[in-house]
């Protein structure tokens, strides 16, 4: 792992450790000594995780449902499958920093003792964002560009992937027993990244709804 992952690691790790162990704001000020500095505080932790949720959830919108879907439709597979291949370990690792922050702001806001059962309910489900992404960044991300750069060997040597589309590769693999092989294991590992990703995105979407049910427009 690079040296941004192990960051993103350490800041999961801490983010859980708040949960379990939280800070609250009123020993981060020396018990509510100061009133203007906790209230200061509380906004700047508070923004901190309007700011991280917000860029974590529309960076995962525009990936997974517009970006993605724009490039699979106008650039060879080939060169699809690599700029894919560069794009989500960063993408990944940027969600891993903003979760880590958005469990963490919670944690010290809504201590898990004093929480009402709403808040837990939102704990819980950025908990569970952030492990979706801990796994797609250590375990199915590698494992898919893998696979990946294995396809990819074998399609060269049928002369597919400089194509847009699917259509040579399924009519190739008709003949191809490999390449059958390999298809079906690309399809696997990847519907299991997709997955974590729409779970990820979902537990968002849930906190959302939190997020806005206490705001006053």
């Amino acid at each position: 792992m690079g040296w941004f992952t192990n960051l993103g690691v350490v800041m999961a790790c801490a983010a859980a450790g708040l949960v379990l162990y939280p800070v609250q704001l009123t020993e981060i000020v020396q018990e509510k000594k100061d009133e203007q500095a906790a209230v200061g505080m509380s906004g700047i932790i508070r923004l901190m995780h309007l700011v991280c949720f917000s860029t974590a959830l529309g960076t995962s919108l525009w990936a997974s449902f517009i970006g993605g879907i724009i490039m699979f439709k106008n650039l060879p597979r080939h060169q699809f499958g690599n700029l894919q291949a560069k794009m989500f370990p960063a993408y990944f690792k940027l969600l891993l920093v903003c979760c880590s922050i958005c469990v963490a702001a919670m944690a010290v806001t809504h201590p898990w003792v004093t929480a009402t059962k709403r808040e837990k309910l939102q704990i819980i489900a950025l908990g569970i964002s952030l492990l979706a992404v801990l796994i797609n960044l250590l375990i199915f991300q590698p494992l898919t560009v893998k696979v990946m750069k294995e396809r990819h060997r074998i399609e060269k040597e049928e002369n597919v992937g400089t194509e847009i589309g699917w259509s040579k590769n399924l009519e190739a693999a008709k003949k191809n027993p490999e390449l059958a092989a390999i298809n079906k294991k690309f399809g696997m590992v990847h519907g299991f990244s997709s997955l974590a990703n729409l779970l990820f995105v979902g537990c968002l979407a849930f906190h959302s709804w939190y997020l806005a049910s206490r705001m006053l427009l």
